[in-house]
């Protein structure tokens, strides 16, 4: 039978537990099996905290770009064949945030779909159009077609705003930047960790970090490549890698101009930091995001409404 051990102390997790908990239990990187390149900006035996360049030129705005999506119904349709197709109609909604002195809503698009592998057509109910989205079959990859779809949005209002622009900004996505690393001056922010994909050496320095430090950047690659850095924001707990996010890049950047990238976001998100008493993902969820969360759900729409709505005219079809 396995000892078990005698707590000495507790620590309640910041986070609200209906959003799950910031960090896993997986902090060594023994299972993972990212390909890593540790000597990018210092020599992996020489990892340490380090503290954001003050040499390097700020943006003169930074753009965070974010996107919701909700399930209005989930559909079957019936066809010849015995057995219905299964299908989704979903309401997205993706916005941009500038914040240039003071914090602004750039622009909001609000999009709707109904997702089959089924032939169909645009749903027209008295309150939304669902346009016909097709997708491969399966309950998978009609959530991986709402997500795809998402990322389409967010991707083209970033591109539209910032073609009338100056074009002296930084573009914060909220998540992972996969699909999007041919955007230029962006970064991936990416709030929760499942792993640490890092060796133990170097993970200790990530727990190490305090307020305002980050760690050295390093290259990183899973089915996916990119150059990633840590950053630690203020506020937090004694719960492990609290207040800690992860940023990445594309990774064809020079080393350079990614280093110039995470000395950046190392000035300017750590005052972005949220609260607990006004968000429930403090301090990783940055205020401007959690804002631009808020907004966008409300855009999407009264949930009860839509779906009678549906019901309605796909009854009548």
């Amino acid at each position: 039978m396995t000892a078990l051990l005698t707590p000495t102390s507790y620590t309640v997790d910041p986070w609200d537990p209906g959003y799950g908990v910031a960090v896993g239990d997986e902090l060594d990187g023994r299972d993972s099996t990212a390909r890593l390149e540790l000597d990018l900006e210092l020599p992996a035996a020489r990892w340490r905290p380090l503290n954001p360049s003050g040499a390097v030129p700020l943006p003169a705005a930074v753009l965070f770009l974010d996107g919701v999506r909700r399930i209005d119904a989930r559909v079957w349709v019936h066809t010849a064949e015995p057995q219905p197709i299964p299908a989704v109609a979903a309401s997205l909604a993706v916005g941009l945030v500038c914040c240039d002195g003071a914090a602004t809503i750039a622009g909001v698009r609000v999009d709707r779909g109904l997702y089959t592998a089924a032939a169909g057509a645009d749903v027209d109910t008295p309150h939304a159009v669902y346009r016909y989205r097709p997708a491969r079959p399966g309950l998978d990859a009609l959530s991986l077609a709402v997500q795809n779809r998402l990322a389409e949005l967010e991707v083209e209002l970033a591109t539209a705003w910032r073609a009338g622009s100056g074009g002296d900004d930084l573009l914060v996505v909220d998540g992972p930047l996969r699909g999007r690393t041919h955007l230029a001056r962006t970064v991936g922010y990416v709030k929760t960790h499942h792993k640490t994909y890092l060796p133990a050496p170097q993970a200790e320095v990530v727990a190490a970090l305090a307020p305002g430090q980050r760690s050295p950047v390093f290259g990183m690659g899973t089915s996916w490549e990119r150059r990633s850095w840590y950053l630690r924001l203020s506020g937090g707990s004694r719960a492990p890698w609290s207040a800690t996010v992860r940023l990445e890049c594309a990774p064809d950047l020079p080393v350079d101009q990614v280093i110039a990238l995470a000395d950046a976001t190392g000035r300017m998100l750590p005052p972005l930091a949220s609260t607990p008493y006004k968000d429930p993902r403090a301090p990783q969820n940055l205020v401007p995001i959690g804002g631009l969360e808020r907004e966008l759900r409300h855009r999407l729409g009264d949930a009860a409404l839509l779906y009678r709505s549906l019901r309605a005219a796909l009854r009548s079809a």
